[in-house]
């Protein structure tokens, strides 16, 4: 009898901490079209990432947008955060940006994302963000610093949180670092900005994982793929584990949004995200069970 209660206590404990870890883990999601979702929802994923340009944006008339909003509210992963934010040819930043335009058109998208219940908008944007060829780049670093706080009034007032991405060199001039990001987002100092890592674009520009330690209280959100074609975790077989082992030293419990290139979405989605939920595991285990 006493053999059995122990054998009852050490399972009831052991599933006690994995469900107390499971909860701590970094929720995986998927960037991917909304109409993909009972697919991401039937792999494992619990959030999905749209466009702006797709349904936020002022393009999108307003009848479009109640049309798609039931099947936005109804979605079954989480419609919480959106990508692709600033069109290419609204710049923000050299003597072409048009600051009425651009918070006008950030005030249209953070109304809607409001009605939706999106929280968080990463500003990737390369082409918005670049720095024209003969800007002084101390200029135009402060001109962003200044317009990027506007917008992130904007988003304040709509329960929303702007979320600047680094991104590789191929895509951008301008913040193709996490560090450099995190200098942008203390540089703005504010609540509504804060900062996304794609680890996919560390890994182009060989940027060590132990950056992210630096990013505690700013880091609010991640991107991932492996480095080689943006392949969807697993492809390459891509270590994440040291990337993953610096989100769990800062305790890290935001989301983890696969945002890869995708050959086979229906044969895929499931292997990406049970590759990705691995090393995971391993590493929140090896690491200890955050207390």
């Amino acid at each position: 009898m006493k053999m059995k209660l122990l054998l009852t206590l050490t399972v009831s404990l052991a599933l006690f901490l994995q469900s107390n870890a499971q909860t701590r883990w970094p929720r995986i999601g998927i960037a991917t079209m909304v109409e993909n979702d009972s697919l991401a929802a039937a792999a494992g994923f619990v959030c999905l990432e749209e466009t702006v340009k797709k349904i936020l944006s002022p393009a999108v008339s307003d009848s479009q947008f109640r049309a798609q909003l039931p099947r936005l509210l109804q979605a079954r992963c989480r419609l919480q955060s959106c990508n692709v934010f600033i069109p290419g040819q609204l710049k923000l930043i050299g003597p072409a940006a048009d600051e009425p335009a651009v918070l006008q058109y950030v005030e249209t998208v953070m109304e809607r994302a409001a009605k939706v219940g999106i929280q968080l908008i990463v500003l990737g944007s390369g082409e918005a963000r670049r720095i024209p060829a003969g800007t002084d780049s101390t200029a135009a670093v402060q001109q962003f610093i200044r317009l990027v706080r506007k917008m992130a009034d904007i988003a304040a007032r709509h329960h929303c949180t702007i979320a600047i991405e680094n991104l590789n060199r191929s895509e951008t001039n301008f913040i193709n670092t996490v560090a450099a990001a995190n200098e942008i987002v203390q540089a703005v100092n504010h609540p509504a900005f804060k900062l996304t890592a794609d680890i996919y674009h560390m890994l182009r520009e060989e940027e060590p994982a132990a950056i992210i330690e630096k990013t505690a209280g700013n880091l609010v959100h991640c991107h991932i793929a492996e480095r080689e074609k943006r392949a969807p975790p697993g492809v390459g077989k891509q270590d994440f584990r040291p990337y993953l082992a610096a989100l769990h030293k800062i305790g890290y419990q935001g989301r983890i949004m696969l945002e890869c290139r995708w050959e086979n979405p229906a044969a895929q989605y499931l292997p990406a995200q049970q590759y990705l939920q691995a090393q995971i595991r391993e590493v929140w285990y090896t690491t200890g069970i955050k207390k």
